[in-house]
C-alpha cells in the first residue's frame, strides 16, 4: 500500500458535481437560517470597479504565498495534493469555473457575510470565523495541514471584508483562487501524468 494515496475511493464526475452543488445549497440554507434566527444584515455588496481590483490582487497573493508554502512544506504538499487530486482528477476543464463559483460565493456569504457581522464585524470574529472556515476544509486527520492553511486564507478574506466593508472582495479573491489554483494544479498534474 502507498502510505501517500488517500484510502478515500475516488469520486465520479458527476458525484463530485452534485456534492459541490448540494454543498453551496446547503451552506446558502444555513446563511439563511443564521440570517433569520439572528436577525444579521449581510454584509454590503457594492460592485466597483476597486471591489474587483481588490479581490483579484488578493486571490493573486494567496496564490503566490500557496505555491512557495506547497514548495516548502512537504506536509502541506502532501495534503494539498491528496485533497486536490480527489477533487480536481475526474473533473474537466470547462468544470473548473464552478469549482470557483459554487464554494466561492455559498462560503462566502456564510463566513464573510453572515457569521462575521453576527459575531461582531471585528478581528475576534474574523478569528473564530477563520478557524470555523478552516475545520470545514478537514477531510480527514491526515489533512492538518490543509486545515491550517484554510485557516490562514479565511483570516486573509475575513480580514479583507471587515477593512473593505463589502462582501464583493473577498467573493471574487475566493472564486479566482478557486478556479486559478484548480487550472494550476491540473496543469500540473496533466504534466506530470504524462512524463511518467
Amino acid at each position: 500500500m502507498n502510505p501517500n494515496k488517500s484510502e478515500i475511493e475516488p469520486f465520479s464526475r458527476n458525484q463530485i458535481l452534485i456534492l459541490m452543488a448540494v454543498t453551496a445549497i446547503i451552506l446558502l440554507i444555513v446563511a439563511k437560517i443564521w440570517q433569520k434566527i439572528g436577525a444579521v444584515g449581510v454584509l454590503a455588496v457594492d460592485f466597483t470597479l476597486q471591489a474587483v481590483l481588490q479581490g483579484t490582487i488578493l486571490a493573486i497573493a494567496i496564490i503566490l504565498a500557496s505555491s512557495l508554502i506547497y514548495r516548502f512544506w512537504a506536509g502541506y504538499r502532501r495534503s494539498a495534493d491528496t485533497y486536490l487530486e480527489m477533487i480536481l482528477t475526474p473533473l474537466l476543464w470547462f468544470d473548473l469555473p464552478w469549482l470557483g463559483l459554487l464554494p466561492g460565493m455559498s462560503e462566502e456569504l456564510l463566513f464573510r457575510g453572515v457569521i462575521l457581522p453576527s459575531l461582531g464585524l471585528n478581528l475576534t470574529a474574523v478569528i473564530i470565523s477563520s478557524l470555523i472556515f478552516g475545520i470545514l476544509h478537514l477531510g480527514s486527520l491526515e489533512q492538518w495541514p490543509y486545515v491550517v492553511w484554510a485557516t490562514l486564507v479565511g483570516f486573509a478574506l475575513g480580514y479583507v471584508a471587515l477593512v473593505t466593508g463589502n462582501l464583493l472582495v473577498p467573493a471574487i479573491a475566493h472564486i479566482l483562487t478557486n478556479f486559478l489554483s484548480s487550472c494550476l494544479w491540473k496543469a500540473g498534474f496533466n504534466r506530470r501524468s504524462k512524463s511518467i
